[in-house]
């Protein structure tokens, strides 16, 4: 079974473009992957274009082949762009190997471990400014049955915070955490603003409500600024998302910067690669949580991967995308008390319905995280909880 096509499509999704991948065989099979970027997607377009003279011709089965071979031939090795190209044609193949054998993508990864994963709800906060929003929004989401709670809490503060925007930043988390109670696992994002000593004095700063983690400290391009947080801090610090490969990887577990980790297995060469990366962190008794702000594909790669990791920890999900999920795939999420159940679906167990992608084509948008702005640019009414068993 060959490949003959690999094909992008990038919509818009209101905060950002989702891209997903479809490549296609001369047996009528294909599979679909996602690549979603939140920037650089006309490079990521175009490097997807660049790999087709590298892949289309090649067995559609020989997933290990083919992710080693091409990261082999390309000079220019790593980064966001060429990583995120070849994890979304990696994860379409494991789909269409799913759907060749009718079976779950999870069987070919050593099977399941666990028939669930705990869930950590992200969105949940848009539209809140204020502490008392924020308490209010977190209320209402921990009655949907919602465990955990991830938000970033810091404004526009960037590399140093002032001591307003702190004590604008813990007032927020206090709000939340006396909302929600103790029982609920609250996670803080810092999108990698601060320096060493800013992040460590915030993390104590922030110690008093027990956060289950606080995720990316440090800008990604130095680790050694990550290790020294998670030296000093009491609160586990998790990275990742912003690392490419099980080499980037290497370097962040030699130099013991992180608690959790939380690979993307759209941007760290896909599946197969996400999985040896849970591997070398389990070789050292690092939980792993997968970063999953994006689509649907992402979601259910993530889903069947995570239930081969003995050493899996938590799910993201965005739990307040638009109606508009709803309508571009069969997703169909299952959730129990604070758990995500795993489907038996063959491949990777869901569909891309075209058509109403090409309905919401590409817009240019910036990633928000230092503006200070959460705007809900979506209509008042396009909120939908998609998740079936959450209350509407």
């Amino acid at each position: 079974m060959k490949i003959t096509d690999i094909k992008t499509y990038i919509m818009d999704a209101f905060r950002t473009n989702w891209t997903f991948i479809k490549v296609e065989t001369d047996e009528g099979l294909y599979g679909f992957g996602e690549a979603s970027l939140g920037t650089q997607e006309m490079a990521l377009a175009g490097c997807v274009e660049d790999l087709k003279r590298l892949i289309i011709g090649r067995n559609a089965l020989e997933i290990e082949k083919m992710r080693f071979e091409v990261y082999r031939d390309i000079y220019w090795k790593g980064g966001p762009v060429l990583m995120s190209a070849i994890s979304g044609i990696e994860m379409a193949m494991w789909d269409i190997m799913g759907k060749y054998y009718n079976a779950p993508v999870y069987t070919f990864l050593g099977g399941k471990t666990k028939d669930k994963v705990k869930m950590y709800a992200n969105g949940w906060f848009v539209g809140a400014r204020t502490a008392d929003e924020f308490a209010a929004k977190a209320k209402e989401t921990v009655a949907l049955g919602v465990k955990a709670l991830k938000w970033d809490p810091f404004g526009k503060a960037h590399l140093t915070i002032t001591n307003e925007e702190l004590e604008n930043a813990i007032n927020i988390v206090g709000a939340v955490r006396e909302a929600v109670g103790d029982k609920i696992d609250l996670l803080i994002e810092c999108h990698g603003r601060f320096n060493p000593y800013t992040a460590i004095e915030i993390s104590r700063q922030l110690e008093q409500f027990n956060p289950m983690l606080m995720e990316e400290p440090c800008p990604p391009d130095n680790i050694d600024a990550i290790a020294e947080v998670r030296r000093k801090s009491y609160i586990p610090i998790s990275a990742g998302e912003r690392v490419y490969s099980i080499f980037g990887f290497y370097d962040l577990f030699e130099k013991k910067a992180v608690d959790i980790v939380q690979p993307d297995i759209f941007h760290a060469g896909g599946i197969l690669e996400s999985k040896k990366i849970a591997a070398m962190a389990e070789a050292q008794h690092i939980p792993v949580s997968f970063h999953n702000p994006s689509g649907p594909v992402s979601n259910a790669a993530i889903l069947q991967l995570a239930a081969t990791v003995p050493n899996f920890l938590i799910h993201e999900m965005m739990i307040t995308d638009g109606s508009f999920r709803e309508k571009i795939s069969d997703e169909h999420v299952v959730f129990d008390d604070g758990y995500i159940l795993i489907h038996d679906k063959p491949g990777l167990g869901i569909e891309i319905n075209e058509d109403e992608v090409k309905k919401r084509p590409y817009k240019p948008r910036n990633l928000r995280h230092y503006t200070g702005k959460l705007t809900d640019i979506r209509d008042k009414n396009d909120t939908v909880f998609y998740i079936k068993g959450m209350k509407q």
